[in-house]
């Protein structure tokens, strides 16, 4: 076989969660142009349908719809209505999640509603996907769930929360690929600075006004499209044999800066 076909997702049935906009939405985009049906979920109704359009727009069948990734009904109901337009489930990422708010307390200095806040957008979210998407799957399988940096070296100060949501996360990876060995491959991407709608909100600034990032080697913040050649990868048959793993995906960078949340 040419190793560029392995590279394909000709005929694969993919859900994306938190499609509506960013690293969510260029997955999906990625996937329809590798060959693959999409149905894209996430809250927002016009973001899941202005992606859909997009895959639409490609050439392959794509679906928008409304979940609370949250929600153990919501995720369960969005993964049957998946299966039935999609007719089965190939590949399933998870791609919720993020910080609430901006300037977080310290961890010592968290309430127990803001901490349970992150936790669910950022673990119970990947939990429940990874629970309907093998429900969905009836044969082989990928799922990709979105980590981050934070999760393995530290979150920055008053960012705590999040990074220990993200090192839960890759813990779920970790376990996930081998209680749903040989069938389903679960794998995890840990993006670094990405220049996402989140991130610039959050960095009140536009990407021309951001310089570059003096702790990351290869002199760039990273593109949604970065993270979604990284999720091409895990989800197509070019990682057949690579399960259980958090890919990196930072531009060199490996550590947090100690930097306080404004």
């Amino acid at each position: 076989m040419n190793v560029m076909n392995l590279f394909r997702l000709d005929g694969g049935k993919a859900v994306v969660v938190g499609a509506s906009q960013g690293i969510g939405r260029a997955i999906a985009v990625a996937f329809a142009e590798a060959g693959a049906d999409v149905v894209a979920g996430a809250r927002s109704e016009e973001g899941v349908l202005a992606t859909a359009e997009q895959v639409r727009a490609i050439g392959r069948r794509g679906l928008g719809l409304t979940l609370d990734a949250r929600d153990p009904a919501s995720v369960a109901a969005f993964g049957e209505a998946a299966a039935d337009f999609l007719g089965g489930v190939t590949m399933w990422v998870n791609a919720v999640g993020g910080i609430i708010g901006r300037g977080t307390p310290n961890l010592i200095d968290m309430s127990p509603e803001d901490f349970d806040a992150m936790a669910a957008m950022n673990v119970r979210t990947v939990w429940l996907g990874a629970k309907a998407a093998a429900a969905a799957m009836e044969g082989e399988g990928a799922i990709v769930n979105i980590s981050s940096l934070a999760g393995g070296a530290g979150a920055h100060v008053g960012f705590g929360a999040y990074g220990a949501a993200k090192a839960a996360v890759n813990s779920l990876t970790a376990t996930l690929s081998h209680e749903l060995a040989p069938r389903i491959r679960v794998n995890a991407i840990a993006p670094g600075s990405i220049l996402t709608e989140a991130f610039l909100k959050l960095a009140k600034a536009k990407p021309e006004d951001l310089p570059p990032p003096a702790d990351t080697p290869l002199g760039r913040y990273g593109l949604p499209m970065d993270i979604a050649a990284a999720a091409l990868f895990l989800a197509s048959p070019a990682s057949g044999w690579i399960t259980g793993q958090c890919l990196p995906v930072t531009g060199g960078r490996f550590f947090r800066r100690e930097v306080r949340a404004a």
